[in-house]
């Protein structure tokens, strides 16, 4: 399988304090991967340099064939599916979780005037419903309950169908309930064929899937 991620002797020094130090990583694109640590172990550093939102300090960072620094980085976060609690404070609470989907097929947040095709509707109420979603298309954004925004908000990331999918935390701040729900939901996606490469930042053990 080939590689859709790779860190070639990657370091990332913030306020002249090193962060990342000389790492070297490869994910394949039929790879599952999960990076567990404590607060400030550079997790979110990680993902940001996979989303192509930062640059290596030194080192080489390759994503989807695609170096770092030598790429328009807005085509490539095309290609890539993200999703943290950051994303959604970013959402209008007015929005409808159907468009909280849809808006993702022109890199948006929040709807204006684009005008989506029935194929990118049917995408959307697919996903909806294989998130478990589909009764609360028509809801507001900000009347859901944390798990449902989670859901929406991972629904969102693989709307546009991605290479690489990048999942910040997204069982932080669930109850029992909604942290089983969507652990259940996000095995039965990682198992399919179909799914892309997938990278989950947790704190514990106990929440990958």
């Amino acid at each position: 399988m080939s590689n859709v991620l790779r860190f070639s002797d990657v370091s990332y020094v913030r306020d002249r304090r090193p962060i990342l130090d000389g790492v070297n990583w490869e994910v394949a694109s039929d790879e599952r991967w999960a990076i567990l640590g404590p607060n400030g172990a550079g997790k979110t550093t990680l993902l940001r340099l996979a989303t192509a939102n930062d640059y290596p300090t030194t080192g080489r960072v390759t994503v989807l064939d695609e170096t770092l620094g030598k790429v328009d980085v807005f085509e490539l976060r095309n290609r890539i599916g993200f999703a943290s609690s950051a994303t959604g404070r970013r959402i209008p609470a007015t929005e409808t979780v159907r468009d909280v989907v849809l808006t993702a097929a022109y890199g948006v947040e929040g709807r204006w005037n684009e005008q989506y095709d029935r194929l990118d509707e049917r995408q959307a109420e697919r996903i909806l419903a294989e998130w478990d979603l589909g009764e609360y298309a028509d809801h507001r954004f900000g009347t859901l309950s944390d798990g449902e925004r989670t859901r929406a908000l991972i629904a969102r990331a693989v709307m546009t169908d991605p290479e690489l999918l990048l999942l910040d935390e997204p069982s932080a701040s669930l109850d029992l309930g909604a942290r089983e729900r969507l652990l259940r939901l996000l095995s039965g996606y990682a198992q399919s064929p179909y799914s892309p490469a997938m990278i989950m930042v947790t704190h514990h053990v106990e929440e990958i899937p």
